[in-house]
């Protein structure tokens, strides 16, 4: 079976600075390139990947999307597209997205976590990623949980925008707080125009306790509200360093949806991937 990653962060400490990275023994000062996601994901049936931002300071936002457009442009590259950083809170968000336009990007993100709630409510920033839907670029939204509510206030404003929600809205796997995260899911399944990322999970759990038990109602309410055609697997390499690896991850939702017919594995896995962020050629 066809497994597209649509979460694959890559790191070039060389070349870009993500400060955050720092506080973060499991990727601290270590690079993750593409040769080492290679091997990482070396029997898990990745084929393509899609590259998502990781954070770089500021000034580097631009430098960040181009490095890895050009990384993408290489026929041979198993990257099928970028996800670029961005942020729509400034006024010169309109010069920034004309500046980067680029067949092989397919969407943006800004991160919402690391910022004041908001940050995100304001006219301008739902302004100016109205301008997405001009190019056909989706909005990647990544929220703690409690912030979920405030990503529905924006995906409400613009109907006609693609949104995909990142790592199931984070969820504390580890003190098993399924509530309020799990009526959030219901609340935001109802927007037709929003997609989750069955992403990023393994990094909330108990270090010792990654397992299939500990995720499968996460995974399972994600999927029963949003349905089977709007669901990404993602692997948010090497994040998931931090309590496991790509390959446990993709083992662990494979067991998850075992059971489920091949066509729900394959739109969870590839198709749908394929269709939201265009990466059929």
């Amino acid at each position: 079976m066809k497994i597209i990653d649509t979460h694959q962060h890559l790191i070039y400490p060389d070349k870009l600075n993500n400060p955050w990275t720092k506080d973060v023994p499991a990727l601290a000062h270590k690079p993750f390139r593409v040769e080492e996601y290679h091997v990482a994901a070396r029997g898990t049936g990745i084929t393509e990947t899609l590259f998502m931002e990781v954070d770089v300071v500021e000034p580097q936002i631009k430098a960040e999307t181009e490095f890895f457009l050009k990384l993408a442009g290489d026929p041979q590259s198993s990257i099928v597209g970028v996800l670029g950083n961005c942020r729509p809170e400034h006024e010169s968000f309109p010069t920034y997205l004309e500046s980067v336009l680029h067949p092989k990007l397919k969407g943006l993100r800004r991160i919402l976590h690391v910022v004041p709630d908001e940050l995100s409510q304001t006219p301008l920033f739902a302004k100016n990623l109205a301008l997405l839907g001009k190019h056909n670029l989706t909005f990647d939204f990544c929220l703690l949980a409690r912030q979920l509510p405030i990503g529905a206030k924006l995906i409400k404003k613009l109907p006609n925008q693609q949104f995909i929600l990142d790592h199931c809205g984070v969820p504390d796997i580890k003190t098993n707080a399924i509530d309020p995260w799990r009526q959030h899911i219901r609340d935001l399944a109802k927007f037709p125009n929003l997609a989750c990322k069955i992403s990023g999970v393994v990094a909330y759990c108990d270090p010792k306790n990654v397992t299939v038990s500990a995720i499968r109602p996460y995974v399972e309410h994600c999927i029963e509200c949003f349905g089977w055609d709007r669901v990404m697997f993602g692997g948010d390499w090497p994040v998931c360093n931090i309590t496991s690896s790509l390959g446990a991850w993709v083992a662990i939702l494979k067991e998850i949806v075992a059971k489920e017919s091949p066509s729900y594995q394959e739109q969870l896995f590839a198709k749908n991937a394929e269709r939201i962020y265009r990466t059929t050629k």
